[in-house]
């Protein structure tokens, strides 16, 4: 092949190459969801490339790292996506944000490395991602070749996609920070009640779909207005955060932790018994009372009632299935307050 046709193909290739990452590009500019955006990307690049391996390198406890963990379930995410030190991941970088192609002394950068990946790649490209101008991670691709990814090669394409990437991920953060804010309860972050509903009524139409247990708890927090009245609202505030902090440490991540109303929680238990439902509600219980919230070195002491309903019970709907549960905390709430009139 002559020195002019050697140049028309590498010219060809080239165009290949850009239309490829400009078909990336478009794919996830308009996608706003932050699971979504993600898992597109990924895939988009290891179909659209032939690239064996497609990951994200996050650095941990960022933002983007949180928003990672936080998000709905999934295999590709979890599959690609790994966590590394800070300051571990900006040595290997050099605090640079140009791409780094590595085909020799691979074990230099086996903490970007999927732990399943690390005894398959044979040279590797590293284009860093920032958010508001701050190095978060980076968009990572490894192949079975050595000579894929050599340190010689023109990196500007990469450089391209990672600086779409960056802008796109800020895009995607703004978005969901609001959408965090729309469906978050502002004190304690939990869901709020609009959401509660939307989610129990997904989950009533699926039990009934599926024939599968779904159980409702319905909690509130007892002698709220002395904590009030007594300690003060900060103190009241604190109390409310405390109990949903541990609602949420003490429940699974399939379940669903929402704040009703003032001192009112909501638990939805999918693929739940009464008796498991129970159980769960007696330790919750249990917990609180032998630990109590320690307010400015005041120990307060916060305790809950409440009451559980099944879909078992005849509910016809979800939210007579709610009523249910705040029928039977009623009755929790009135049987304990005759006890404690007899005493």
């Amino acid at each position: 092949m002559s020195d002019t046709e050697q140049l028309i193909e590498t010219l060809r290739k080239n165009q290949e190459i850009a239309q490829k990452f400009f078909e990336i590009e478009t794919s996830v500019l308009s996608i706003l969801n932050f699971k979504d955006f993600l898992e597109r990307l990924l895939t988009e690049i290891q179909d659209k490339r032939d690239i064996p391996y497609v990951w994200i390198s996050m650095i941990d406890k960022s933002n983007v790292a949180d928003m990672i963990q936080k998000a709905a379930p999934s295999e590709i995410l979890t599959e690609r996506t790994n966590f590394i030190d800070r300051e571990v991941f900006l040595k290997l970088i050099n605090n640079k944000t140009d791409p780094i192609l590595v085909n020799d002394g691979l074990a230099t950068f086996h903490a970007l490395l999927p732990r399943q990946y690390k005894h398959h790649i044979r040279s590797l490209a590293i284009a860093p991602l920032t958010l508001d101008g701050e190095i978060i991670g980076s968009l990572n691709h490894g192949d079975h070749s050595a000579f894929r990814y050599r340190p010689d090669m023109d990196t500007t394409l990469l450089k391209q996609l990672a600086t779409i990437v960056s802008i796109c991920l800020s895009n995607v953060m703004a978005h969901e920070r609001i959408n965090f804010l729309a469906s978050r309860d502002s004190l304690t972050g939990l869901l709020n009640r609009r959401v509660l509903e939307q989610v129990l009524e997904r989950e009533f139409e699926r039990a009934v779909r599926y024939r599968t247990p779904l159980t409702v708890v319905f909690i509130d927090v007892n002698d709220f207005k002395m904590v009030n009245d007594r300690f003060g609202h900060k103190a009241g505030d604190d109390a409310l955060r405390y109990v949903a902090t541990h609602l949420l440490r003490m429940t699974r991540g399939s379940d669903v932790v929402a704040r009703f109303a003032g001192d009112e929680f909501v638990i939805i238990l999918p693929n739940t018994p009464l008796d498991e439902a129970s159980e769960l509600t007696n330790r919750l219980q249990t917990f609180l009372i032998n630990h109590p919230l320690d307010f400015e070195g005041i120990s307060i002491q916060v305790s809950i009632s409440y009451g559980l309903s099944h879909i078992e019970d005849g509910t016809d709907n979800a939210m007579s299935l709610l009523k249910a549960a705040d029928k039977m905390l009623y009755r929790a709430k009135k049987k304990k307050s005759a006890k404690y009139s007899q005493l």
